[in-house]
């Protein structure tokens, strides 16, 4: 025997039904059937009797669509005499509900008891229709009202069983009806005096259960509509997936932190009886969907089998002095919660005894304070225990697996996850049985901390990166363009996606959550209503609370890197080559290094010095690895050093620094490069990487600038300038030339000084030899004294800038 349970989204409509139909025609061997009742029936009978009690008079037309509903359903499931005989019973039935509905309206009252009378209506109707339908087919079905079979108390809405009496009456049924296919309500049962009683929500399973157990059935097969059990809410983690196998503790692990697809009682019966449960998608029957025994499976198994969560909670704790080595704290506290009917979900208690931690439904918060106060008045009037501290709007997370038992790290690997994307943890419960680790964390956080979690221990094999990019222009355009060359061998190869969601150029801003399709960015991106307005940014960017966050900021506005201390506090990653943030005041620099170590993230900025380089990353390796450096020399501007490399005798200045500014090797304004301020930042920044708390103005630069030009009004005026000093400029390289000498912008710290200035160097210096836009750093350091340690490549120009974000997105991603 085989016991199948088909819930209300099954039954929803008349063609899900003939789909069920079918299902139930591959069936050979015996089987009985528990039907819900039809999708939102129960609610609508709950919602008519309420208004029936408060004298709204509307509660009127709500019956006649339940009528007409069912009407409906038995012209498209019936035909013939069948239909008929079936209309007119049901519209008995339904009379009696109209009169009941009416008393109520009468005396203004339903009572539990009443209420569970009328929603009985939803499951005896729809089994009723269904029975006959299969038995058009050709099924030997048979109606089986479950009041006749299942024996209750009388604690109306949520019964509890009598299996004694349960059991034998489902044996004697069964015995006198052998070959029939029994067609089961759900959720009802009845009291020994014949008055009808409700399971509680959900019952429907129970009910499959009940039976399964009285009838030691092979299986239990609950359908409904999604694959199974998931790894997680698939409304909070996209990437859910169905769980193949798991034990009934876990289940019941799972169902009693909200998996909705299991009812917590029906497990019990099973679980006595050892029979298996299947859960099944009725809208996809092929799928083998989740099969649930009392064995567990440690092969090619996840270590934790699902995550769950409980969405609202309240987090009350009691403490104080006078607790330590008090007994019967706990004892007195939890009594009196169980007097006021006040259950609780998880409980934490320190080893100091000094405080106790437990979590309920928000709903019952100020009950509960005032229960607990009530209870240790005393201890609270002597000052031995404080008043009950009420934290809200959190939510309890739960790893969840029979896996997890004796492995070691499975905790800390959970911390790490949570830790790395800013999740903070309010408390903590794990039980001896280690088959629960629950975190109560804030209930924003709530979705963010379970795909983080889920990742982590689920999808080790793929990681996904959130990014928020502000600036797409020559930089940004190029590194959108990078990722999306990248993206099949990135995810292939180094199992990294990596997701745009937000966009901002200077006029408009974008967010799609589901990713933007970056093939198309620009169209999309002009076409957002949305005008650009970068603390907005930042607020939908936190809002949004996503795992794996990373900030990319591609401009040189400051006004962007005054945003970047909030964004790290909101515990977001950043990436940037804008020099603005790590080149202003020192206690700035500062604060941004102390904020994102705080937070534990990533504060990157690789590019502010040598492009895509590893100048920065070296010397930081140097120093971490216990070097001393000497002296650090460098052309650090790429700029200046495809203007240097290309002057030659008949060349003019203004039309190379022009063709510099057309490529892209320039800052906008291109006096930043030629003053000297580009180089300057740039030293600056070595410089405190170095551990000197240096400020700009004490780095000395020569400005090679001629103080009109310097002084332009624009860019326009800037040029015109410019050109007229060519002359002056020719003279310059011709008289280096005629010494063998080679002109380059260098920019030196040793002992601490730093400046930048034009010097000559000869054929035996590194420097003489650089072409194109390339840069060059020497590291004279104690371990690279005699052969100083050299970098070299382009330092400039929109590839290799995007190229190093890219990498610093990459390392980001790799650390979180």
């Amino acid at each position: 025997m085989k016991v199948l349970k088909f819930g209300g989204s099954s039954v929803g409509t008349p063609e899900r039904i003939k789909g069920l139909i079918e299902i139930l025609k591959n069936y050979h061997s015996p089987f009985t059937v528990v039907f819900s009742a039809f999708s939102g029936v129960t609610d609508s009978l709950l919602d008519m009797s309420r208004r029936a009690a408060a004298g709204d008079a509307s509660f009127r037309e709500l019956y006649q669509k339940f009528r007409e509903r069912h009407h409906q359903a038995i012209a498209s499931l019936l035909s013939g005499e069948e239909r008929d005989q079936v209309m007119a019973d049901l519209d008995r039935q339904h009379a009696e509900l109209g009169n009941m509905l009416e008393g109520i309206f009468l005396v203004r009252e339903a009572s539990p008891r009443t209420m569970d009378f009328v929603v009985s209506y939803g499951e005896r109707s729809s089994a009723f229709i269904i029975a006959h339908a299969m038995r058009q087919e050709g099924m030997p079905a048979e109606f089986l009202d479950a009041r006749t079979i299942i024996r209750t108390s009388s604690e109306f809405g949520n019964a509890k069983v009598d299996f004694g009496a349960t059991n034998a009456l489902i044996a004697a049924h069964y015995a006198a009806r052998p070959g029939t296919v029994q067609v089961v309500t759900g959720f009802i049962g009845a009291t020994e005096s014949g008055l009808t009683t409700t399971l509680g929500r959900g019952g429907s399973d129970y009910t499959a259960a009940i039976i399964a157990a009285g009838l030691d059935a092979e299986a239990i097969e609950i359908w409904t509509d999604v694959d199974g059990v998931l790894t997680a809410d698939p409304r909070k983690v996209k990437k859910a997936f169905t769980i193949p196998k798991m034990t009934y503790a876990e289940a019941m692990e799972m169902s009693h932190f909200g998996a909705k697809v299991i009812y917590p009682p029906t497990l019990q019966p099973a679980l006595q009886k050892h029979i298996p449960l299947y859960i099944k998608n009725t809208f996809n029957p092929r799928f083998e969907g989740t099969y649930i025994t009392d064995r567990r499976d440690p092969s090619g198994r996840a270590v934790v089998t699902g995550i769950s969560s409980i969405n609202k909670v309240a987090l009350l704790t009691l403490q104080g002095g006078g607790m330590f080595g008090v007994p019967g704290i706990a004892g007195r506290l939890f009594s009196c919660l169980a007097g006021a009917g006040i259950s609780v979900i998880l409980i934490t208690q320190g080893s100091s005894e000094h405080s106790i931690t437990f979590a309920i439904p928000p709903d019952l918060a100020e009950k509960a304070r005032q229960q607990v106060e009530r209870e240790f008045g005393y201890e609270m009037e002597k000052k031995m225990v404080e008043s009950v501290k009420v934290e809200e709007d959190l939510s309890v997370i739960a790893i969840i697996g029979e896996n997890m038992r004796y492995l070691p790290g499975i905790s800390g690997r959970m911390f790490q996850a949570l830790g790395k994307n800013g999740v903070n943890v309010i408390a903590i419960a794990q039980g001896s049985s280690e088959l629960n680790i629950s975190v109560v964390v804030s209930h924003a956080d709530e979705a963010k901390a379970m795909n983080a979690l889920h990742e982590a221990f689920f999808l080790s094999d793929t990681k996904e990166l959130h990014l928020f990019m502000v600036g797409v222009g020559l930089i940004g355009a190029t590194l959108i363009a990078q990722i999306r060359e990248q993206a099949s061998f990135l995810k292939a190869q180094r199992g990294l996606e990596i997701r745009i969601v937000g966009l901002a150029n200077t006029k408009k801003m974008l967010f799609r959550e589901e990713g933007i399709d970056i093939a198309d960015w620009e169209t999309i991106l002009g076409q957002s209503a949305e005008p650009v307005d970068l603390p907005a940014f930042v607020q939908r960017m936190k809002a949004l609370n996503l795992p794996n966050t990373i900030f990319v900021d591609n401009t040189a506005s400051e006004q962007v890197a005054a945003l970047y201390e909030t964004i790290l506090e909101s515990s977001i990653s950043i990436s940037t080559p804008n020099k603005v943030a790590t080149s202003s005041a020192y206690e700035q620099y500062r604060r941004l290094k102390q904020v994102a170590a705080r937070r534990g993230v990533q504060f990157r900025y690789e590019t502010n010095v040598g492009a895509g380089l590893p100048v920065l990353s070296t010397l930081e390796d140097l120093i971490a690895s216990g070097d001393r450096i000497i002296r650090i020399e460098g052309v650090l501007s790429g700029t200046m050093s495809y203007i240097f490399n290309n002057m030659r005798e008949g060349v003019r200045f203004s039309r190379i620094v022009a063709e510099a500014k057309r490529l892209g090797y320039t800052e906008p304004d291109p006096r930043e490069d030629l003053g000297g301020a580009d180089v300057r930042r740039k030293l600056l920044i070595l410089a405190r990487e170095t551990g000197l708390s240096l400020e700009a103005a004490d780095i000395g630069v020569e400005n090679i600038l001629p103080a009109a030009a310097a002084g332009a009004p624009g860019i326009a005026s800037f040029f015109e300038e410019l050109e007229k000093s060519d002359d002056h400029f020719g003279e310059m390289i011709a008289n280096a030339a005629r010494q063998g000498l080679a002109l380059r912008m260098v920019a030196s710290l040793e002992e601490g000084k730093a400046r930048v200035g034009l010097k000559a160097v000869d054929a035996g210096h590194p420097f003489y030899a650089l072409s194109g836009s390339d840069n060059m750093i020497v590291f004279t350091t104690e371990r690279y004294k005699e052969r100083p340690l050299v970098i070299r490549g382009p330092g400039a120009g929109a590839e290799v800038t995007a190229a190093g974000v890219f990498a610093e997105i990459i390392k980001i991603g790799n650390y979180l």
